[in-house]
């Protein structure tokens, strides 16, 4: 099937609290690939830092994330589920963050679930398989 890995997969491996070599292990040949999305989210973490060293060891780490996954764009098919998906879930009172709905509609769009630790926002998503991770 293959999946996305979402931003939270790699907070919880920068603090420590997820090894990611042993879990991406877990999933054989299983592909996966980072959104576009996910990547902006953990550049954003890395201009955000205010302390120098903090930046420098965070641009590393995402650099190095950035380089290693594929990255998938968040097309016109993703954004036709992406459109469906908001009105479903605001017809029913329900809404997800923006950047959480375009990583999952992109999943849908290629036939893949998506890694996270945030599995309670992710789950609301109609159609969208979730691969838990502790974190």
């Amino acid at each position: 099937m293959g999946f996305l890995i979402d931003a939270s997969v790699f907070i919880a491996a920068e603090r420590g609290r997820l090894r990611l070599e042993p879990w991406l292990a877990e999933y054989g040949d299983e592909p996966a690939a980072l959104s576009v999305i996910t990547a902006a989210e953990l550049l954003h973490g890395v201009e955000r830092a205010a302390d120098p060293g903090v930046r420098q060891r965070r641009e590393r780490f995402v650099e190095a994330i950035v380089g290693r996954f594929p990255l998938v764009e968040f097309g016109l098919e993703a954004a036709r589920v992406y459109a469906r998906l908001w009105a479903e879930l605001a017809a029913r009172g329900q809404m997800v963050g923006v950047h959480d709905l375009m990583v999952g509609a992109t999943a849908i769009s290629l036939g893949f679930g998506v890694a996270t630790a945030d599995a309670r926002d992710f789950g609301r998503i109609p159609g969208l398989k979730v691969l838990p991770v502790p974190g």
